[in-house]
């Protein structure tokens, strides 16, 4: 599988190299926002690990760019520790983030986890219907009410987890288990922005995420909301 290593740091990026080249994986390498742009486009790898803080074009910049014409996974990597720091990335559609200095061990286990799970859900087949709500998880595709629904990689992994375990409470170290494929404590925080992300497609409708104070989330089909409710 190839990876895209995007960091203006010499350092860094040689310690990637040398713990995931041992894993096999085939790297490319970028130094700056509009290379990482560039290549990631055009060499369509199967995860880009990107630095925030980049000459030329930010993380953010970049991730934004991506996600205009690819769903590929894009862990971010950033020195910033603020939680408005990292939502701003998932707003903007990073899957992930890991905190700067990072242990080279814990960076392998997330992109293993990450590749492992990407690849495990192209396998698939499975369908599920909540309600309106249809998900086809090996087409990709979604729909609610009869209409389409638009959603990212992380997005569709979420609800087709919450779906097919409809009226069931799931904590957010469960659903981080099942679609990021790992758990890591104290950042939960993931799981609940793209769970707002969600809320935003099925207002409206009979399909709702429930939140349960202390527990985590359950998907639930109930009573369409009325107009203007």
């Amino acid at each position: 599988m190839r990876i895209l290593v995007a960091d203006d740091e010499p350092n860094i990026r040689e310690l990637v190299r040398l713990y995931l080249s041992k894993e096999g994986y085939d790297l490319e390498f970028a130094s700056n926002g509009p290379e990482a742009l560039e290549k990631a486009l055009q060499t369509q790898p199967d995860l880009v690990l990107l630095d925030l803080m980049m000459p030329k074009l930010d993380g953010f910049e970049v991730t934004k760019g991506i996600r205009e014409r690819s769903d590929v996974p894009i862990l971010m990597l950033t020195v910033r520790k603020e939680d408005t720091v990292k939502v701003a990335g998932l707003e903007l559609g990073a899957d992930d983030y890991l905190t700067k200095p990072f242990n080279p061990k814990e960076l392998v286990a997330r992109v293993k986890a990450i590749l492992r799970r990407s690849d495990g859900i192209q396998r698939s087949g499975t369908t599920v219907q909540v309600g309106t709500l249809q998900l086809d998880r090996q087409r990709r595709e979604a729909s609610l009410e009869g209409r389409p629904l638009t959603l990212r990689t992380k997005e569709f992994d979420l609800l087709f987890a919450l779906a097919q375990n409809e009226g069931i409470a799931m904590s957010r170290e469960q659903l981080l288990s099942l679609v990021w494929g790992y758990t890591f404590s104290g950042e939960t925080r993931t799981v609940d922005v793209h769970v707002n992300h969600l809320r935003q497609h099925l207002a409206g409708s009979a399909v709702k995420i429930e939140t349960l104070r202390g527990v985590g989330y359950k998907l639930v089909a109930g009573p369409r909301d009325a107009p203007g409710a």
